[in-house]
């Protein structure tokens, strides 16, 4: 896993009141949760291990976030992946996507779909305003609550 997409999940963890997030891909997965001394505890997980046989390793954020990382803003806003599936940000292979990073965004308005058992689900947005980040990749699965955008 990519050292900026841990940096980036653990200044969202930071930026918004979620307490923990677990995020797989592939082989690999990462838990970011928040300690209530400000720290933030990361695991690893190698490929077919049990979650619960592993240890916790816990780290100071200084050590994992950037130093100058900005403060948390209460104007953002996370949309979540309400199932479990995989993501596609645009209508069709080749096609444009439905939001890129910048772009303004009313309520309703669509921003990805979400393929679980063969549907499409049109995710649609719940909150009006500019999209800040695009946390998820196309074509790679989601879990349940990853999040997948977020709204300022």
């Amino acid at each position: 896993m990519d050292i900026r997409k841990v940096k980036k999940l653990i200044e969202l963890l930071e930026e918004s009141g979620i307490a923990e997030i677990e995020i797989k891909e592939g082989e690999e997965a990462v838990r970011i949760s928040r300690m209530p001394t400000g720290a933030a505890a990361a695991m690893v997980a190698p490929p077919f291990a049990h979650p619960a046989a592993l240890p916790t390793a816990a780290m100071p954020a200084a050590a994992t976030a950037d130093p100058v990382a900005a403060p948390a803003r209460p104007n953002e806003h996370v949309v979540t992946a309400p199932m479990v599936g995989t993501f596609y940000g645009a209508p069709s292979p080749g096609a444009k996507p439905f939001v890129d990073i910048g772009a303004e965004v009313k309520e309703g308005q669509v921003l990805c779909i979400i393929e679980a058992m063969k549907m499409m689900n049109q995710i649609e947005s719940d909150k009006a305003g500019k999209v800040t980040a695009i946390m998820a990749q196309n074509g790679e699965p989601v879990e349940f609550g990853q999040p997948l955008f977020v709204i300022e």
